[in-house]
C-alpha cells in the first residue's frame, strides 16, 4: 500500500480538496483585510474640512484688529500728528500775545551824562488791523536827542498811549492773520493724514492676517494629507507582505509619502513666516511686543460677497470724504491763503499812528484832563513799490500752484474710483470663482465616496486612491488660496475708498 505525504493513497482527493478550501479562505481573508485597510484610509482623507487641534484658540480678525487700534505704535505715532497741529496753531497764535517791551541806553564820559534813555511798553497786537500800545518813558542827559527830550518839571518821565492802525496793505489780511488761518487748515489736514496712515497699516496688517490664514490652514491640510500618505505606505507594505499588492506598489506609495513630506516641509515654513509677519502687528498697551502664540488659529471665512448698493457708497464716500482728496482740497485753501495775501500786498503800506502824552493819566499817576489837538504824537509811514514785479509774481506763482493742486485732485479722483471699481470686479469674480472651487471639492468628495464603494466590491486600487487623494487636497489648498484673495480684495476695495474693513 502506498502513502503520499503520510496518508493512503486513496485518501489524496480528499488532501487536496481540503488544502485548496484552506487556501481559499486564506485568499478571502486577506481580500478583507486589503478592503477594510483601504476603507479605514478613506474615512481618514479630509473630505469635509480641515481639523484643528483640540487645544487651539480662535484668533479672529476683530480681535487683532481691536489689538492694532489699542497698542500699535504706528497708530500710537499717527494720532501724534493732531497735537503737533494743536502746536502749531497754538504758536501762531502767538503772534498776537500781548507783549512788553523795554529798552535802556545810557552814555557816560569824562564824568559827563550825555544821555539817560529809558522806555517801557505794553503791546497789544489784535485781529484786526489796529495795534493798541501803552507805555513810558524816561529821558535825560547833556546831550539828549531834542525829540526825545522831556521837561525836568515831570522828572523827566512821559506815559503815552494811543494806537497804530493800517488802512492799505495788510488791512484785510496780513502775515500774522494768514498764518492763524492756515495753521487751521493744517489742523484739519492733520486729521486726515491721520486716518491714511492709520487705514494704510490696516491694509497691511489685513494683508498679512489673511496670509496667515492660508499658511496655516493649507499646513494643517498638509499635515493630513502626510499622515494618509504614511498610513497608505506602511499597509500596503502590509499589503505585500501577504501578496496582495506587487512590489512596485509599495514604491509608489513610498514616492507619495515622500512628496507629501516635502509639501508638509514647505508648508511648515511657510505657517511659520506668515505668523511672525503677523507678530509685527502685536503690542502690549505698555509697548512690549508680542509673539502669535502656536494654539491661535484664524477665524472662518464666509464669502458673503459686495453689493452693488455698496459699492455705490464706497463711491460716493470716496469722492466727498476720502483722506487723499480731502488733503488735496484743503491745500487749495493754504493757497487760496496765499492769494488773498499776495493780492492784498498789491496795495500801498499805509500806517496812521495817534498817541495822547500825559493823558489821562501822567507819570506821576495824576488825573488830566483828554485833548486830542494838544499833548499827542501822529504819524504817518507810506510806501508803495512802483512796478511790483514781486507781487505780481507771487500772484502767478500761486495762481499756478492752485491749478497744479486742481489737476492732481481731478487725477486722483479718478484713479481712485478705478481702483474701486477694479477691485470691486475682481471681488465679484473671485467669489464666483470660489463657488465653482466649492461645487469642484464637493465633487471630489462625491468621487472619493464612489471610489469607497468601489473598494467593498474590489474595484479600485491603490493608485486611483492616490489619484484622487492628490486631487481633493489640490482643489481644497486652491480653495483655501481663493478665500484669502477673496478677503484681501475686500481690504484693498475699502482700502481704495478711504475707510477700513468693516467688522463683521
Amino acid at each position: 500500500m502506498t502513502y503520499r505525504f503520510g496518508m493512503k493513497s486513496g485518501d489524496s482527493s480528499t488532501v487536496s480538496l481540503q488544502v485548496f478550501t484552506r487556501i481559499k479562505q486564506n485568499s478571502q481573508k486577506r481580500r478583507r483585510m486589503k478592503n477594510n485597510i483601504l476603507i479605514y484610509l478613506l474615512c481618514l482623507m479630509p473630505v469635509a474640512g480641515v481639523a484643528q487641534p483640540e487645544d487651539s484658540v480662535i484668533f479672529s480678525y476683530t480681535d487683532f484688529h481691536q489689538l492694532i487700534m489699542e497698542n500699535h505704535p504706528i497708530v500710537k505715532q499717527a494720532r501724534l500728528l493732531s497735537d503737533q497741529a494743536v502746536q502749531e496753531l497754538r504758536m501762531a497764535r502767538g503772534g498776537f500775545d500781548p507783549k512788553i517791551e523795554v529798552t535802556w541806553n545810557k552814555k557816560s564820559f569824562k564824568d559827563t551824562e550825555y544821555y539817560n534813555t529809558f522806555k517801557g511798553a505794553l503791546k497789544i497786537p489784535v485781529w484786526f488791523p489796529v495795534s493798541p500800545e501803552i507805555g513810558i518813558e524816561q529821558n535825560s542827559g547833556e546831550y539828549l536827542n531834542p525829540e526825545k527830550y522831556i521837561s525836568e518839571t515831570a522828572d523827566y518821565r512821559q506815559v503815552y498811549g494811543g494806537v497804530s492802525v493800517t488802512v492799505g496793505r495788510g488791512l484785510f489780511i496780513d502775515e500774522r492773520r494768514a498764518v492763524v488761518k492756515q495753521a487751521l487748515v493744517f489742523q484739519e489736514m492733520a486729521e486726515y493724514e491721520q486716518v491714511k496712515l492709520i487705514n494704510k497699516l490696516l491694509l497691511t496688517a489685513s494683508v498679512d492676517y489673511w496670509e496667515w490664514y492660508y499658511a496655516y490652514n493649507n499646513y494643517r491640510l498638509a499635515e493630513q494629507g502626510i499622515d494618509i500618505a504614511s498610513d497608505i505606505f506602511d499597509r500596503t507594505r502590509m499589503a505585500f507582505q501577504y501578496g496582495e499588492v506587487a512590489a512596485i506598489d509599495t514604491v509608489q506609495a513610498f514616492i507619495t509619502w515622500q512628496k507629501r513630506k516635502i509639501e508638509f516641509q514647505q508648508a511648515d515654513v511657510e505657517r511659520m513666516n506668515a505668523a511672525l509677519k503677523l507678530s509685527n502687528h502685536l503690542w502690549t498697551a505698555s509697548g512690549m511686543p508680542l509673539e502669535l502664540q502656536d494654539s491661535a488659529i484664524p477665524e472662518v471665512v464666509m464669502l458673503t460677497g459686495t453689493s452693488e448698493e455698496e459699492l455705490t457708497r464706497l463711491l460716493d464716500l470716496a469722492r466727498t470724504n476720502h483722506p487723499e482728496l480731502r488733503k488735496l482740497e484743503l491745500k487749495n485753501e493754504v493757497l487760496q491763503i496765499d492769494q488773498r495775501l499776495a493780492r492784498e500786498n498789491l496795495k500801498p503800506r499805509l500806517d496812521v499812528g495817534y498817541y495822547l502824552l500825559d493823558q489821562p493819566f501822567n507819570a506821576d499817576g495824576d488825573q488830566t484832563d483828554v485833548s486830542l489837538d494838544n499833548n499827542y504824537k501822529v504819524g504817518l509811514n507810506f510806501s508803495f513799490p512802483l512796478f511790483l514785479r514781486k507781487e505780481r509774481a507771487k500772484i502767478n506763482q500761486v495762481e499756478l500752484k492752485i491749478s497744479d493742486n486742481n489737476y492732481e485732485r481731478d487725477f486722483r479722483e479718478r484713479e481712485l474710483i478705478n481702483e474701486i471699481n477694479s477691485h470691486y470686479n475682481q471681488l465679484v469674480n473671485t467669489i464666483q470663482i470660489a463657488t465653482n472651487q466649492q461645487q469642484m471639492v464637493a465633487g471630489y468628495n462625491a468621487i472619493v465616496a464612489a471610489e469607497r464603494l468601489n473598494l467593498q466590491n474590489g474595484e479600485s486600487d491603490l493608485f486611483k486612491l492616490n489619484l484622487q487623494v492628490d486631487k481633493l487636497i489640490e482643489a481644497r489648498s486652491k480653495l483655501l488660496k481663493l478665500n484669502t484673495t477673496y478677503k484681501k480684495n475686500e481690504a484693498y476695495l475699502y482700502w481704495s475708498a478711504g475707510v477700513p474693513t468693516p467688522l463683521k
